[in-house]
């Protein structure tokens, strides 16, 4: 992500460095506000607890779609007042948000109250579907009124791109306007300097009694009626339109059936723990929100607010992460890496033949070339991931015909690893970026500040990461199978991986610190840091049994770990800093990748560790939610995680987290071309007795499968149903 920490201090360093243009301001926290976020394929919304958003300065609120902000403010007072909150959720399905709401004490002229609070309800209803928000507020009075009330909202769009909403300034911009249509009408208007001209229109029913352009009022007789309704369309288009949106009723039942359309092929979790069954919902639904239709295929945006594109490296590790329990993600993001793949060199867009891309963006400033993420393509992990996922792909799926239509792809990926990737010829994949405006980090942890030596100092370029080192590894084994499986001679690609790996653990193993170096800088140095990405050579399978037992055991000590997951940079590190982006966070997913690997190996006690530690941070959040990132604290009894300022919540690849913790504990194989479900040494954590994993299909077949744990810890296993010839193998 294009984001940076702030550097700490540490003893006898000096640095230069400074953030990057691209990062999140961080002047104002989204903690300081509990945010509900909605979204809809490429718009989404960020709405305060009463169902106000109040955006600008460098509050994130608002409505977006293609990255502009298309509705900046909407807020709604009753009687002149605002109302009193009673109670905000978003639904379990992430379907909607509701707010009920209350009317405060109004007071007359004389300073007497002359209506009680809580004598009106209001229920506000949002939801989004296409390119609108829609919105029904039903009011209900309990007692007489006595008078009118009137009903108000006041409202803007100020068409900032989301790099302006981020913190960056733009010198210049386009030309905004307003204007009442219609009595139920008022449209906003932006022609941009990339000659779109972006519209946003609010539809209200009934017309209201007064209508301006920045404000809609009625004038209500509640004792008339007990009950009023309205109903508000805001809809965002990419050109000028007078096209009104389906009736709310038509978008809502669309909405459903899009969702339960995406959810009934996929293997669902469920237990006898309550809490756990919360954080598995809500996941479940964070990726079904987060999937978005996009030209190629079904994509997992990153997150939101700052994510919501196509980003190639989250799409990636997110698809790895659910693909045993729904490979068609794993598909879409084949198809649409593959369609996207540079097929040239652009060195403002870090761009080489093969290489898969970083981020997508179709905002005004990208669009422009103000900032470089139109189509980037600076990330060095993408591509070797890009092929890993292909052969893992194949094997979960036996989907042949799509490794057929992608393999031209996975070559040209492979032949950028092989040249541009390893651009000195040492057999290791290195980056730099090729222009100041690019990234200068290129890694998962690409803050400004996050590779380093020792005492400090940065890293200096060409750098090779130790976990791209790994998906290298991973994605040669890869390719020798999908050539095997497409009659093509892959020994050469198996003879590399076996390079790499020996060259591998000869360079980065350092043993004085029992880890893989967190990199080799230009000089071939290695940077002697305790980091979490040595975690991620366990998941690639790149590390020697041995060495794999010794950083079991560190990466779970106290030095890593929190007790709520593993540290990005361990404690005692010359940068460590629990609050920084990258430098001693805890992040879910890399927490899911290094369980996933400590399985692998069989190292089930580490694994439920990390299970139990992020589960609970889980439940400790308003909606069972991983964010993207937590502080890196130790825990403290009766105390949740850390917030971290500007974490993107809900995150696809932290929403696969809980699912990938799933496999690793209980060892999960699917395997195609013999039909077995493959259970190793299964394994679940101390809040979970049982644990029912239902519609687990491979190779045509549907099993549900009962897992049962013992006061012992044993775990026994049942088929509770079977339909088809998959059989289930225990591996002790």
């Amino acid at each position: 992500m294009n984001e940076v920490s702030h550097p700490g201090n540490w003893a006898g360093a000096e640095t230069h460095e400074t953030p990057e243009s691209y990062h999140i301001e961080a002047t104002k926290s989204l903690v300081d506000r509990t945010l509900r976020t909605l979204k809809h394929d490429d718009m989404f919304g960020v709405f305060d607890k009463i169902g106000d958003c109040m955006g600008g300065g460098d509050a994130p609120d608002g409505l977006y779609h293609q990255d502009t902000r298309f509705l900046s403010r909407l807020s709604l007072r009753l009687g002149g007042m605002d109302p009193l909150l009673l109670g905000s959720v978003l639904l379990d399905d992430n379907g909607a948000l509701v707010v009920d709401l209350a009317n405060a004490d109004f007071h007359g002229p004389d300073g007497k109250v002359w209506l009680q609070r809580d004598t009106i309800h209001a229920g506000r209803t949002k939801f989004l579907c296409g390119t609108t928000c829609y919105e029904r507020i039903r009011l209900r009075r309990f007692a007489p009124v006595g008078q009118k009330i009137p009903l108000e909202l006041s409202f803007d769009a100020d068409f900032a791109d989301l790099f302006e909403v981020r913190g960056d300034t733009r010198k210049r911009r386009g030309t905004r306007a307003v204007r009442v249509v219609d009595g139920r009408t008022v449209r906003f208007t932006y022609a941009g300097l990339d000659s779109i001209t972006r519209t946003t229109s609010l539809h209200f029913d009934p017309p209201p009694d007064r209508l301006g352009e920045h404000h809609a009022r009625w004038d209500l007789d509640l004792d008339a009626s007990e009950s009023f309704s309205v109903v508000i369309k805001t809809s965002c288009a990419m050109a000028e339109t007078g096209a009104e949106p389906p009736h709310i009723l038509s978008a809502y039942r669309h909405a459903r059936r899009v969702h339960h359309g995406r959810i009934k092929e996929r293997t669902t979790i469920a237990s006898g723990n309550e809490l756990f069954n919360a954080v598995t919902d809500r996941a479940a639904s964070d990726i079904d929100m987060l999937l978005t239709e996009t030209e190629y295929g079904l994509y997992p945006y990153a997150g939101i607010p700052w994510y919501s594109t196509i980003f190639g490296r989250d799409g990636l590790i997110t698809a790895l992460e659910l693909l045993w329990v729904a490979p068609e993600i794993a598909k879409g993001v084949l198809h649409t890496l593959a369609a996207t793949q540079a097929t040239e060199t652009d060195e403002a867009a870090d761009a080489e033949p093969g290489k898969i891309v970083h981020e997508m963006r179709g905002g005004e400033m990208a669009r422009l070339g103000e900032v470089p993420f139109r189509r980037y393509y600076g990330s060095v992990d993408a591509t070797p991931l890009f092929v890993m996922l292909a052969g893992e792909y194949l094997a979960r799926s036996g989907d042949l015909d799509t490794i057929r239509a992608i393999w031209p792809n996975v070559k040209a990926a492979l032949a950028w690893i092989d040249s541009h990737g390893d651009m000195d010829g040492d057999g290791f994949v290195e980056y730099a970026r090729m222009t100041e405006r690019g990234l200068a980090n290129q890694g998962w942890k690409d803050s400004f500040d996050s590779i380093f030596h020792a005492d400090g100092s940065a890293a200096e370029g060409p750098i090779a990461l130790c976990e791209v080192q790994a998906y290298v590894y991973a994605a040669k084994r890869a390719a020798a199978q999908m050539a095997h499986a497409l009659g093509e001679d892959g020994s050469g690609h198996a003879e590399a991986a076996e390079a790499i790996r020996a060259q591998f653990e000869d360079q980065f193993w350092i043993e004085e610190l029992g880890c893989y170096a967190l990199a080799l800088d230009g000089r071939k140095q290695p940077c002697r840091v305790l980091s979490s990405n040595a975690g991620h050579a366990l998941f690639a399978g790149i590390a020697s049994p041995e060495r794999a037992a010794r950083l079991a055991k560190l990466l779970t000590g106290k030095r890593f770990f929190s007790d709520w997951g593993v540290r990005t940079i361990a404690a005692g590190q010359a940068r460590y800093n629990p609050m920084s982006y990258h430098n001693g966070s805890v992040w879910p997913h890399d927490n899911a990748l290094i369980a996933l690997g400590l399985a692998r190996y069989g190292h089930k006690a580490e694994v439920l560790a990390i299970f139990q530690g992020l589960v609970e941070a889980a439940i400790y959040d308003e909606f069972r939610r991983l964010p993207e990132l937590f502080c890196g604290f130790t825990r403290r009894r009766k105390r949740g995680p850390t917030a971290y300022p500007v974490a993107c919540s809900p995150q696809a690849w932290a929403a696969a987290a809980p699912f990938a913790l799933v496999a690793a504990a209980t060892g999960i194989g699917l395997g195609h071309d013999d039909g077995i479900v493959r259970l190793a040494n299964p394994a679940l954590p101390p809040f979970l007795d049982d644990l029912a994993l239902s519609d687990v299909r491979v190779a045509g077949s549907r099993l549900d499968l009962s897992l049962s744990r013992s006061s012992g810890g044993d775990v026994t296993t049942a088929v509770a149903r079977r339909e088809g010839k998959a059989s289930l193998v225990i591996v002790k």
